[in-house]
């Protein structure tokens, strides 16, 4: 993922491995919606995705960034401040500056890379004072800190600082520049140099004067040399090297007693008008003309070239996914949303497990208050390895199946999840089988697209993956869809992937004992159940026999649709 090792979303970079979930299980688990929700930033949504897409089930890395996100919800302070900071290094990390070719840049190049520098060592200076006395208690925040003491305290850093002012006070004593034009006898210009850097700006006064007064209608004289005002002190510098020899005897440069330069360079005017090159040709003749000056610029520069400008500007948007999700879950939580910190379960032989307390889907955030919105409980372990939700339409079952699916991106990220408790083993891949779009359906049928899904998703699929199948196997009829499920829950078993299958096949649910646990298939199918009460969705789910016939029964007798109430009328009844 980074290439560097200072990073507080990827530690141990030699070791750990990340992969990538897809487009569709994002889309699937409501992510897209969900994240819209933190920035509107479209590179900021970027980095959030990016981030939250890359799984690994090494435990370390989920601890790793549990950690520093615990210290940024701690301090809002750091990520105010930090972010401050590292945005004034923001053109290290947009533009690349230690990656251009030494030889691309002309003097201005070299004169701005030295206030880019300058801005690179506050930035590490503050950054330094920032984490000094906080009380910083994860792995990544230490290292942070470590790091930037270790680049503070760095002989090449106080190196670069010294050379740096030194250069920029030299910089900053360029007041102005003096440029020399040839013209040819229609007025037309020939090239143009650069006569001098100097100190001081131009006025009204001195060489600006002379020269307007030389021009102005009422003078019929023009100067016969190149001769400056006498109110100015000046030294004979060599002749011009490199220009034609008609040319030679139209100019002789000369400069400033107070920046004494070898010589002038002329550079050729465009054949156009050149109004629109006139800053290119002036760099070029007064990088030529400051030969000195932009040489030792380049060599100071080049000595620090490898310095950690990188390693710091990179942490920009590692510390906005921090910082994006520290903001949501601080103010959701001031508006009485709970989030708890997921911990990793303790290493052992048994198969990957899960425990979800009071956990809800985030898009409920949308549409309803704190208060009203049902919180569950679920758990994987040895004996449940697979549950099979069943239950009325619009009862929670997707939105159960897709929680369990948020729960687990954000635990592995280290982010706050939406539950009192969640622990977990991490998910080498989340893979969802969800209702695909009819457009992708064409060539193979309904039946066939689900099927090839399945097949390429379970093969990707491990112990430590995560299953979650929404409706799988419905696009045909009931008893064709019946069979080829319990072929797919039993192959899963086998493999103990943790999996939740929502389904309206109530009896895969009801003959689990009797089709999917039997003899031979390692792990257990249980049966979960969205439950109604008094004929109303309750949105809670619990381990249960499929409600079945009873509940269809309910919904029947309260909108009259018996054959009782539709043959005899009875009275009272709620007609359709």
């Amino acid at each position: 993922m980074k290439a560097n090792q200072l990073s507080l979303l990827f530690p141990e970079q030699d070791r750990i491995t990340y992969q990538m979930i897809s487009d569709e299980t994002w889309h699937d688990l409501g992510m897209d919606v969900v994240t819209a929700k933190l920035t509107s930033d479209a590179q900021e949504l970027a980095v959030i995705r990016q981030v939250m897409r890359s799984l690994t089930p090494d435990p370390k890395a989920s601890e790793f960034r549990a950690g520093v996100f615990e210290d940024m919800l701690r301090h809002p302070e750091i990520r105010v401040r930090m972010t401050e900071l590292l945005e004034s290094v923001q053109t290290f990390y947009d533009y690349r500056i230690t990656r251009r070719r030494e030889e691309d840049g002309g003097i201005w190049d070299l004169v701005h890379r030295l206030g880019e520098y300058h801005d690179y060592i506050v930035t590490v200076e503050k950054i330094r004072e920032c984490l000094a006395e906080k009380d910083l208690r994860s792995e990544g925040m230490q290292k942070l800190r470590e790091a930037v003491e270790e680049i503070y305290h760095d002989n090449g850093f106080a190196a670069l600082k010294k050379d740096v002012e030194e250069m920029r006070i030299s910089a900053s004593q360029m007041k102005s520049v003096t440029i020399g034009i040839n013209l040819n006898e229609r007025f037309e210009a020939l090239n143009m140099g650069l006569i001098s850097v100097n100190a001081k700006p131009f006025t009204q006064s001195g060489i600006l004067k002379s020269f307007l007064a030389a021009m102005a209608p009422n003078k019929d004289e023009i100067n016969p040399n190149t001769d400056w005002d006498k109110n100015f002190t000046y030294y004979p510098a060599t002749k011009v090297t490199g220009i034609p020899d008609h040319l030679t005897g139209a100019v002789e440069a000369q400069a400033l007693v107070k920046n004494p330069l070898a010589a002038m360079s002329m550079s050729a005017v465009p054949k156009t008008d050149g109004s629109s090159s006139v800053t290119r040709q002036v760099d070029a003749a007064a990088t030529m003309l400051m030969s000195r000056i932009s040489k030792k610029l380049r060599e100071t520069l080049s000595k620090y070239m490898n310095v950690s400008v990188r390693e710091i500007s990179d942490l920009i948007p590692e510390l906005t996914f921090y910082t994006r999700w520290a903001e949501f879950i601080e103010k959701s939580r001031a508006e009485g949303w709970v989030f708890s910190r997921p911990e990793v379960l303790p290493l052992g032989e048994a198969p990957a497990g899960l425990q979800a307390k009071g956990f809800y889907n985030l898009k409920l955030m949308e549409q309803e208050k704190p208060e009203n919105v049902v919180r569950n409980d679920l758990t994987f372990d040895e004996e449940k390895r697979v549950y099979i939700l069943t239950g009325a339409n619009r009862g929670g079952k997707t939105t159960v199946t897709q929680a369990i699916g948020q729960l687990m991106l954000l635990a592995q990220c280290g982010i706050y999840v939406p539950a009192e408790e969640f622990r977990f083993d991490p998910a080498d891949m989340v893979l969802t089988h969800f209702p695909a779009d009819e457009d992708k359906t064409m060539d193979l049928g309904r039946l066939g697209e689900e099927c090839q899904r399945f097949r390429e998703m379970f093969t990707e699929s491990t112990e430590k993956s995560l299953i979650l199948l929404n409706e799988t196997f419905s696009t045909t009829s009931f008893e064709e869809g019946y069979y080829i499920a319990v072929d797919a829950i039993k192959a899963i078993l086998q493999k103990g992937t943790r999996t939740i299958y929502n389904t309206h096949m109530h009896k895969l649910a009801k003959e689990i004992d009797t089709e999917i646990n039997v003899d031979g298939v390692k792990g257990k199918a249980v049966s979960l159940v969205a439950e109604t009460r008094e004929g109303r969705n309750s949105f809670r789910v619990r381990i249960a026999p499929p409600e079945g016939k009873s509940f269809a029964r309910e919904i029947a007798v309260k909108y009259g649709v018996t054959y009782e109430a539709l043959v005899e009328g009875e009275e009272g009844v709620t007609p359709l």
